[in-house]
């Protein structure tokens, strides 16, 4: 039996591109995570309910990924290789994530769709496809994800306002001469603020310049379209998409992935091997050599169909409605100070980071475990020019608590009683 036969046989998954609107008319529910039961010890030994607000390190996983896992188990087996009947299915069902996640973000027909670890792990297997004298440009803003891979780079200070950001860009591709690439975030993982992206690529295509999009902090909270933003690459994660199985995704432009150096060298990346190696020329078997993900791609797009059902304007509402309770909370504490770059009427995603007057960040994230039950982030955030300019200082350590911040950042089960909690415990330790 052909993989194309059993394809055919595989539960059929959401394939609307999200400039469709899927859902928006009939919205379900939002769906469930697993572990909003969780109980965990606090001071005295009691056992609380857990208030996550740590969903940008790690959001947890939605009920139905769990259960397209579950449902792939049985029948699980190596891909692309085996003749078996759960080696074809298998098969169907990877390549039917490949589909899924293109629908999901929005990308062109010809876009390669290539399933990496995560957004890191990308941007890496990018940086060594850019032809041979490249220039990259990327902010100081960036998580080091965007910041560390590249051979040629110049580095912009943080824009004092998007118009900037958009202006620093143009005079800076103005000068470069040769293959070019921006590097830039669609929403900050410190801030939550949302980039103009839309402009930036404008900008990059005007210039020649191509641009590579950090989307794993906007995928989760907004919807994405590549082709209606004109974008060259996005990269993100699964784990910060409600799929904590260890896969992400790039996504763009052929030529470039086409001609780079394949980013493992091994089986299933090669067309034939004798005395000389003939590499694949389709990006996707070309950069994923080795038994990949299966699971993990498999969660991934069951986590794309799942937020495209509920449809977007009933998650966007939803938290706006909670990140709002918590910014109005934090701006009405003494000596609690939140952390922004474009100010407090910029448009953000569901992530707040703040400071607080006489404690550490550590201190923070440690009270409020320790007493409250509440996950937070503390430190630089893998951001740590961009921490440090928010913060006034000139440097550092990212782990031993000082000149770092607090972040809390919500999602997909995040209540107004956790919400509540932490303005609570934060009204507590800055009375004490």
């Amino acid at each position: 039996m052909s993989t194309l036969s059993i394809f055919s046989s595989v539960p059929a998954q959401s394939t609307t591109s999200p400039a469709a609107s899927p859902g928006e008319s009939g919205a379900r529910e939002l769906p469930a995570v697993l572990g909003a039961d969780l109980e965990v010890p606090v001071k005295g030994g009691r056992l609380v309910g857990y208030a996550n607000l740590d969903y940008a390190a790690s959001a947890p996983c939605l009920e139905p990924v769990s259960a397209a896992v579950t449902a792939a188990l049985p029948a699980y087996s190596s891909v692309h290789r085996g003749a078996g009947y759960a080696s074809q299915l298998t098969t169907a069902r990877y390549e039917q994530a490949r589909h899924t996640v293109r629908a999901f973000a929005g990308a062109r027909p010809d876009d390669a769709v290539i399933f990496t670890r995560n957004t890191t792990d990308s941007t890496n297997l990018l940086a060594g496809c850019l032809p041979e004298g490249t220039t990259v440009v990327v902010f100081d803003t960036e998580h080091h994800a965007s910041l560390l891979p590249w051979t040629d780079v110049v580095r912009l200070a943080p824009p004092a306002f998007p118009g900037e950001a958009v202006r620093a860009v143009d005079e800076t591709l103005a000068g470069i001469d040769g293959p070019k690439l921006l590097v830039v975030t669609a929403a900050s993982n410190v801030t939550g603020e949302l980039w103009p992206i839309a402009a930036l690529a404008h900008i990059a295509h005007r210039h020649g310049a191509r641009i590579l999009v950090d989307a794993a902090q906007l995928v989760p909270h907004r919807r994405l379209n590549i082709t209606a933003l004109d974008l060259d690459y996005v990269a993100f994660s699964g784990h910060k998409l409600y799929a904590p199985f260890g896969a992400g995704v790039l996504i763009g432009r052929r030529d470039w992935l086409a001609a780079g150096e394949p980013y493992l060298k091994g089986g299933g990346a090669v067309r034939a091997v004798n005395d000389e190696i003939e590499w694949h020329d389709d990006p996707e078997p070309r950069h994923e050599a080795g038994t990949p993900n299966v699971l993990g791609a498999i969660a991934l797009a069951a986590a794309c169909d799942a937020l495209s059902a509920t449809g977007w304007t009933a998650l966007v509402r939803e938290e706006e409605r909670l990140i709002g309770r918590l910014r109005a909370g934090i701006a009405g504490l003494s000596g609690v100070r939140e952390l922004s770059l474009w100010g407090a009427d910029h448009p953000r995603v569901g992530i707040v980071s703040f400071v607080v007057d006489g404690f550490t960040a550590r201190e923070v994230a440690e009270v409020l475990s320790a007493e409250y039950g509440i996950g937070v982030r503390d430190g630089k955030f893998c951001a740590h020019p961009f921490v440090r300019h928010l913060l006034g200082t000139a440097d550092g350590g990212c782990e031993d608590g000082t000149a770092s911040a607090v972040r809390a950042s919500i999602g997909l089960g995040t209540t107004d009683e956790h919400i509540d909690r932490l303005l609570t415990a934060l009204h507590n330790l800055t009375t004490r």
